[in-house]
């Protein structure tokens, strides 16, 4: 009979997913059929997943610890943040509606039947799911209609392991707090606790969990070091995106309002001889950069104004007239083009607004959205990419004559004349050793490094070592219903 058991936390960012990846991974080594799972996730950093749809890349990483694919079911309500106020709703991977906060708040628990059915058909055969909530249970102002912690966990009839994060300080008051404001029948679902991210020794935490043990009656799992090469693992939250240094090749990535599937950044930010500087707000564009690479983003037209608010449209044009490099992914694509058309008001009002200039193409906004697992070459070396498409919208134009990959037998992305500008749609591209080798080489970047994937793979057992170490995931196993 499978077993669930959920991992909360009692704020945001406390490293839910990555406990979740390492617990998973130490199971599945165990031999056990391990299954993450979330039922409401929030990120524009998506996944393309084998069913065709789209999940939080946390969960696909977190399935890859699994030793699974990613699938639908594993995150069946991704919210797409758009606009300060509003995201885009994906349920069991498709585009659902586009809602602002509050009409959410009010439809969140019409989902709740679809949330189930994804928790429940993900279970059938497996040993053990291991269940992701989102932001803390603590926000007793959500908890009617809940579908992302308590909520579920009534619903679902699931334990808890309440998680606390002592790098941000006052984490017995997190623990404590939580406790104090929760309602009767959900503080009895919380069985245990567990605290992360301790820098130093984590035994001179022993009289503060303690504390927290007696204060709460809950089963003190364990305190978990610092996991120092965290970074190395796909980031999904756009918090933990940050400036990387390494060699002298600089590559500049502006952080857009919106940024969405920064994932390709990560093969990037593990090349030693490579810097990735990661442009905040109200930073120019540094005039040493070697390349600058727009990354995609969930709102191409309003990232594109504040691109030019920033005065970043000015520092690119400099960056080219200087003989620098540009490389435009999905939405970065979209605004290197000379016009992006939007008749339906996909992103807006409709109509159409000026590009950047820098390739020759036009694009089209289209409500169907592309979904879709990849396999391409690369035209000039030859090197074979896999990767994911996701994007509303499709580019035409006279630099698409020169695409420099191919999908199949489709050409794919755009060139300038002289090719010091390439844009694509393809996501996760540098993952490939080959392909990145040759293309920073052919900018005059050394690429040292490669398995790539290997090193992930590397990681995550290093990373289920360390949590092996620390926790008593006998305990955390036999609190698992």
């Amino acid at each position: 009979m499978t077993k669930a058991i959920m991992i909360q936390g009692a704020g945001s960012n406390v490293g839910k997913s990555l406990l979740v990846a390492g617990i998973a991974r130490v199971f599945a080594a165990r031999g056990l059929s391990v299954a993450p799972f979330k039922p409401q996730n929030m990120s524009n950093n998506a996944a393309v997943t084998v069913d065709g749809g789209e999940i939080g890349r946390a969960q696909a990483l977190q399935a890859r610890a699994c030793g699974l694919e990613p699938m639908v079911d594993m995150n069946p309500v991704l919210l797409k943040p758009e606009t300060d106020t509003g995201a885009q709703v994906i349920v069991q991977g498709q585009r659902f509606a586009t809602m602002k906060a509050r009409d959410y708040g009010k439809a969140k628990a019409d989902l709740m039947p679809r949330v189930l059915d994804s928790f429940h058909r993900l279970g059938a055969g497996r040993d053990l799911i291991i269940v992701e909530g989102a932001g803390s249970p603590a926000e007793i102002n959500l908890r009617a209609g809940d579908i992302a912690n308590m909520g579920f966990a009534e619903a679902a009839n699931l334990p808890v392991i309440l998680a606390g994060d002592i790098d941000r300080g006052g984490v017995i008051a997190q623990l404590v707090g939580t406790h104090a404001v929760l309602p009767d029948e959900d503080r009895a679902r919380i069985k245990a606790f567990l605290i992360n991210k301790f820098r130093g020794d984590p035994t001179l935490f022993a009289d503060g969990a303690a504390a927290i043990a007696n204060r709460t009656g809950w089963h003190d799992l364990g305190t978990l070091p610092w996991f120092a090469d965290a970074w190395r693992l796909p980031a999904e939250d756009v918090m933990d995106i940050a400036t990387r240094p390494g060699g002298a090749f600089k590559i500049a990535v502006p952080r857009l309002n919106r940024i969405a599937n920064f994932d390709d950044l990560d093969p990037l930010v593990n090349e030693p001889e490579v810097t990735v500087d990661i442009i905040e707000p109200g930073r120019a564009l540094p005039g040493d950069a070697d390349l600058v690479l727009i990354p995609g983003s969930k709102s191409t037209i309003a990232d594109l104004a504040d691109f030019r608010a920033q005065g970043w449209d000015i520092d690119l044009a400099a960056h080219i007239r200087r003989g620098g490099h540009v490389l435009g992914i999905c939405g970065g694509y979209q605004m290197l083009g000379q016009t992006i058309v939007d008749p339906d008001g996909i992103e807006g009002s409709p109509g159409q607004v000026t590009g950047l200039g820098h390739l020759q193409i036009t694009t089209h906004l289209e409500p169907k959205k592309t979904l879709a697992l990849s396999k391409a070459r690369h035209i000039a070396s030859g090197e074979a990419v896999s990767g994911y498409e996701i994007h509303l919208g499709r580019s035409s134009g006279p630099d698409t004559a020169r695409a420099w990959l191919s999908v199949g037998d489709r050409p794919e992305g755009a060139a300038s004349a002289d090719g010091r500008v390439l844009g694509c749609y393809l996501h996760g591209l540098f993952s490939a050793d080959g392909f990145r080798k040759a293309y920073l080489e052919r900018l005059g970047a050394t690429a040292a490094s490669t398995g790539y994937e290997t090193r992930i793979e590397d990681t995550l057992n290093a990373l289920a070592q360390h949590v092996e170490a620390h926790l008593d995931l006998d305990q955390f196993l036999s609190l698992a219903e």
